[in-house]
């Protein structure tokens, strides 16, 4: 198995399937721009390596990943406030966008909480399984912003409109039996097999024929996802304007502080 070395992520090739876990257990996987760096760069680094066929993403600890980390203090906007788009257009889209225009498929094992970019992550990916005890949510109407990584895409497409704006707009947990149930995760496993199915399913995918399978992604990529990068670049610019609000002011606070916001639609 050959390794590189990274502080946030692991990241290995071992029988054609690059092994790629998020590795902040501490802070059950949130994001954090250098922990994204590092993340874009297996990313890239499996896109470009003809050893890997397939690549399996998982979490370490707990859970899958919590999405962003909002105790991570955010750049300023020229005109002072929190600047909610550069890291989407810099770090988080670009590792969406690589994923889905790599022809080699992957694979996402969820467990515990996938939450936030978490949820845009492991809906990139081409095939998804979950542990019993895994739930997808979508948190962020909790602090006045809104889904992005390309998941309203990625939802729209899979759920349809009136289940995507239920998981937005409501913010509430989705268990594993029912994301299976809407066709937002392929299989469900119990939790203590969950990291082997999806390394069987990897490897599978690994001994397949690599050239019909990227061509099978590219066209399929092609039909139901051609306006992804307009979908990433418009939840970008809307995720801007929520940064000068005093609702995501209140939203961040309230949740730093572990109260119920106070929204008042400014």
């Amino acid at each position: 198995m050959t390794a590189t070395t990274y502080t946030d992520i692991r990241y290995g090739v071992t029988g054609g399937v690059a092994h790629l876990e998020l590795n902040r257990p501490e802070a059950l996987n949130s994001w954090t721009p250098a922990m994204a760096a590092e993340l874009l760069d297996a990313v890239r680094r499996a896109a470009a390596d003809d050893e890997v066929r397939a690549v399996l993403v998982t979490g370490a600890g707990r859970a899958f990943c919590a999405g962003a980390d909002v105790k991570d203090r955010r750049e300023l906007t020229p005109e002072g406030y929190p600047d909610l788009s550069s890291r989407l257009r810099e770090i988080y889209n670009p590792i969406i966008e690589t994923i889905r225009a790599t022809p080699k498929p992957f694979v996402a094992g969820i467990h515990g909480a996938c939450a936030g970019l978490g949820v845009s992550l492991a809906l990139a990916c081409d095939l998804l399984v979950a542990a019993e005890d895994s739930y997808l949510l979508l948190a962020f109407v909790r602090i006045g912003v809104m889904p992005d990584a390309g998941v309203t895409a990625f939802l729209a497409e899979r759920v349809g409109l009136t289940r995507a704006a239920e998981l937005c707009m409501l913010g509430e947990k989705l268990p594993a039996t029912t994301a299976l149930d809407w066709g937002l995760v392929n299989r469900v496993h119990p939790a203590a097999e969950l990291h082997e199915r999806a390394a069987e399913l990897a490897s599978r995918l690994a001994s397949a024929p690599t050239v019909a399978l990227g061509g099978m992604k590219t066209a399929l990529t092609a039909a139901a996802q051609r306006g992804l990068r307009e979908q990433l670049a418009l939840e970008a610019d809307l995720q801007h304007r929520n940064g000068a609000t005093a609702d995501y002011a209140e939203g961040r606070a309230a949740f730093l502080e572990k109260r119920p916001a106070r929204f008042t639609g400014r």
